[in-house]
Parts: C-alpha cells; structure tokens; sequence
C-alpha cells in the first residue's frame, strides 16, 4: 500500500503531465515494488519554485525540482527491489519533466501495526490474505 508524495517545483503543471506522473509512479511501483496499483495513492504537491530551496536558496523561476517520499510496508521489499525504484523513478522524473535541480527519492518503510489502509493495519491485511 504504497502512498508516494511527489513534490514538484510547478503550480501549473499541465493536468496531462500530472496524469502521466501518477500512471507513472503507480506502474514502477507494480513493476519494481510488487505492490497493488489498486492499494497505490499518488499525491501530487505543486509548488511554485521559490517555496523549494536547493543549498538554502530558492529555485529560479523557471527552474524545476522534484521530491518523491514513498511509504510502504517494512519487510515487503528487497534491497534490491527497493534500488530499482529509486533508480527507476530518478530516470522517469527526468524524461517525464525534463532535468531536475536536484531530484530526490525517499523511501520511508513502516511498522506493518503502525501503517494502516481504510482502517487496517497492514500486519492485518497480510495475516487476512494468508488465511490466518
């Protein structure tokens, strides 16, 4: 049940790019992650460049970043499934919107009786799913 936050350095960000972004981040995270697209949430924050500083000092109009922060569940993923995403996604940020300031990803790995979806914990949608 991943939930990637993508903050990206454009308040007017063209809805079709916005899109492209969430279909994009939903299928690496399928492919490299083996998570549910149907459990997968993309929020998109846009915000104008000179609210993003690089070395303490705001982007220049016109300049563009962008800052991924994924949770997902603690124990569900390889080191090596993990290094596809984050390297995965650094390339798609950059076809997608073109060169970056910086570009980051963050990967944030949650207790599964501390990460809930819709109410349950993730220790209990696991314990569900294997029948127990």
């Amino acid at each position: 049940m991943p939930h990637i936050r993508a903050t990206v350095t454009d308040p007017d960000l063209p809805a079709d790019v916005g899109r492209a972004l969430a279909e994009g981040l939903t299928g690496l995270a399928v492919s490299a992650l083996g998570k549910s697209a149907a459990r997968t949430i993309v929020h998109l924050d846009l915000v104008p460049a000179g609210r993003y500083h690089v070395a303490g000092k705001p982007l220049s109009e016109g300049d563009r970043d962008a800052h991924l922060e994924v949770s997902i569940t603690a124990g569900t993923n390889s080191a090596a499934e993990k290094a596809a995403f984050v390297t995965g996604a650094a390339a798609f940020l950059t076809d997608l919107l073109g060169p970056l300031a910086r570009g980051g990803v963050a990967l944030h790995e949650l207790h599964p009786e501390n990460y809930a979806y819709q109410g349950v914990t993730q220790f209990e949608h696991y314990r569900g799913a294997r029948g127990n």
